[in-house]
C-alpha cells in the first residue's frame, strides 16, 4: 500500500485530474486521508453487450464511469465503498478470460482485464484494500449480495416459463432478485427491497412467491398479521424504464468539460497501480 502518498501534493494532483475528467456530473473524490492507487480500463459485462469502463482504485473506495474520451472526459460515475465489496473470480473459457465478479448489496457484476497478470493486480489490490478497510472500520465482511444480470444474449427464450421466445417486439427483462432474463408475463410483481431500492422493484413469478412466503412467515413471527400482495409491493409492471441501467442510457448532461487536462503529468502509465 502507498499510505505516504495520502495528503501529498501528488495525490492531490492525481485526483484533482480524475474529478476534472467526470465534469460537472460527477461528484468531488478528495477527502483527507484517502490515495488513488491505481486506475486502468476494463471491460464490464453490461445487460446488452460488454463495454469498456474506466475503474479507479482509491483506499477506501472503487470508482468506474464510461468512456468518453480516454484520459480526458468520463461520464456515468459510480462509487462503490470498498468495505461492501466482495470478489470471486470465475473460471476461464475459450470466449472468456482473465474474469472476475465484483459483488455488493446493491449491484453485482462481471469485468475482465486484458491479460491474467493485469487481473491478478486488480484482485490483489481491491482485497488488500478491502481488508484495511474493514479493519478499520471494525465492520465484519460483507455476506448479502445482489445477483448478477445475466446478459440479455444469454438466452433467447425467457428463463421462467421457457415457453416466450423474445424478439424485436417480446421485450427482455431482469428479475431483481435472480438476475434472470424474463418476459414480461413472468415479471409482472414487483417487491420491496430495501437493499436495492426504496420502491418495489420488478421480480420474477418464482422469486416473488419466495419473497412473499418469507415476509409471511416474518410477520407471523413478530405477531403481525399477513400482508395482502398488494401490501408486499405486487403489480403490474408500468413501463420499462426500470430495465434500463443509467451507464447503459445516451444522453446529455455532461456538464462543463475543460478543454485541456494534461492526464498525469508524473508520467505515470495508463493502466497502472501507483506505488
Amino acid at each position: 500500500m502507498v499510505d505516504y502518498l495520502a495528503n501529498t501534493e501528488i495525490n492531490s494532483q492525481r485526483i484533482a485530474e480524475v474529478e476534472s475528467c467526470f465534469g460537472a456530473s460527477g461528484q468531488p473524490l478528495a477527502l483527507p486521508g484517502r490515495v488513488l492507487l491505481g486506475e486502468g480500463v476494463l471491460t464490464k459485462e453490461c445487460r446488452k453487450k460488454a463495454k469498456p469502463r474506466i475503474f479507479f482504485l482509491f483506499s477506501d473506495i472503487l470508482v468506474y464511469g464510461s468512456i468518453v474520451l480516454s484520459k480526458r472526459k468520463y461520464r456515468a460515475q459510480h462509487i462503490i465503498p470498498l468495505e461492501e465489496v466482495t470478489l470471486e473470480p470465475l473460471p476461464e473459457t475459450l470466449q472468456a478470460k482473465n474474469r472476475w465478479m465484483i459483488r455488493t448489496a446493491k449491484k453485482s457484476f462481471v469485468v475482465s482485464a486484458a491479460s491474467a497478470t493485469e487481473r491478478q493486480e486488480w484482485i490483489s489490490h481491491i482485497e488488500e484494500c478491502v481488508r484495511r478497510q474493514l479493519l478499520a472500520t471494525g465492520r465484519p465482511p460483507s455476506t448479502e449480495h445482489a445477483a448478477p444480470w445475466i446478459p440479455d444474449k444469454a438466452t433467447d427464450i425467457c428463463m421462467r416459463c421457457t415457453q416466450t421466445r423474445f424478439s424485436a417486439l417480446t421485450r427482455r427483462h431482469h428479475c431483481r432478485k435472480c438476475g434472470f432474463v424474463v418476459c414480461a408475463e413472468c415479471s409482472r410483481a414487483r417487491f420491496l427491497l430495501p437493499r436495492l431500492s426504496p420502491k418495489p422493484l420488478r421480480v420474477c413469478s418464482l422469486c416473488y412467491r419466495e419473497l412473499a412466503a418469507q415476509k409471511r412467515r416474518e410477520e407471523e413471527e413478530e405477531g403481525l398479521c399477513a400482508g395482502s400482495p398488494a401490501r408486499l409491493g405486487c403489480g403490474a409492471s408500468s413501463g420499462d424504464d426500470d430495465d434500463d441501467s443509467d451507464e447503459d442510457k445516451e444522453g446529455s448532461g455532461d456538464g462543463d468539460w475543460p478543454s485541456r487536462v494534461k492526464f498525469y503529468e508524473s508520467g505515470v502509465s495508463w493502466s497502472s497501480f501507483h506505488s
